[in-house]
């Protein structure tokens, strides 16, 4: 029957069964991929700053946006990269064209991440070094 015999079925089980598969995914990347140990020590950096700033609600929700979008972009850079070593044993130019704009938008959104972290941390940081007074 494989692995698609089981599409066709709902409920709890089911429902369990896929936020398995979810868990292993994500560990996958956390123990296999190196980009993924960045972004994870990246986020405990910001997660940490953000506290100590005290960041609003909404700057919470903007970062958690951001973050969760490098992550999940990576998890889909690495699912891209898995597919094509599957699919295409020796090199193939279009093989290395999927896997370079896999990586450029994760390349492209974590720059944009890195903007926006900027934006949103620059004044609480000079306001705590006393380059910028509240007000």
């Amino acid at each position: 029957m494989g692995w698609r015999g089981n599409r066709k079925r709902r409920g709890a089980r089911r429902l369990l069964w896929s936020f398995i598969f979810a868990g292993r995914g994500l560990w996958y990347v956390v123990k296999y991929e190196q980009n993924m140990a960045i972004h994870m020590f990246i986020t405990i950096v910001v997660f940490i700053l953000g506290f100590i700033v005290g960041l609003t609600p909404v700057k919470w929700a903007i970062l958690l946006m951001i973050i969760g979008g490098v992550i999940a972009l990576e998890m889909v850079n690495t699912a891209i990269e898995r597919v094509v070593d599957m699919v295409s044993a020796d090199y193939h130019p279009l093989a290395k064209v999927a896997k370079d704009v896999a990586a450029s938008a994760v390349l492209i959104y974590s720059m944009i991440a890195v903007i926006v972290g900027i934006l949103i941390f620059y004044e609480p940081i000079m306001t705590i070094f006393g380059f910028l007074t509240r007000g």
